[in-house]
């Protein structure tokens, strides 16, 4: 999360930066400068939407006996199933029990 929004918050100076610079008069490296910040904008939005997970909507989870430790958080997994998929998902316990 982090690396985002510096990438973000560093995408949208420069874009400012290049739109200062068509404002002063400097057309070619501010137009350069802004159409970088805007394309460092829309590629970070951009790749968040398209890697999300998108969940069918007919999914029905099921909780299944299995539980394990996630060897990189230390939290107690469960295991979850879709039937109709036959896709499983893992969550943390304490998530399930809120």
């Amino acid at each position: 999360m982090r690396l985002r929004t510096a990438i973000l918050a560093l995408s949208a100076l420069v874009a400012l930066v290049g739109a200062g610079q068509l404002l002063w008069g400097r057309g070619a490296s501010g137009a350069e400068l802004l159409a970088l910040g805007a394309l460092g904008i829309l590629g970070t939005v951009f790749e968040r939407w398209r890697y999300r997970k998108h969940l069918p909507p007919s999914a029905r989870w099921e909780p299944t006996a299995e539980r394990f430790e996630d060897p990189a958080t230390g939290e107690v997994m469960e295991v979850l199933y879709d039937p109709v998929s036959g896709e499983r998902r893992y969550e943390p316990v304490n998530r399930r029990a809120s």
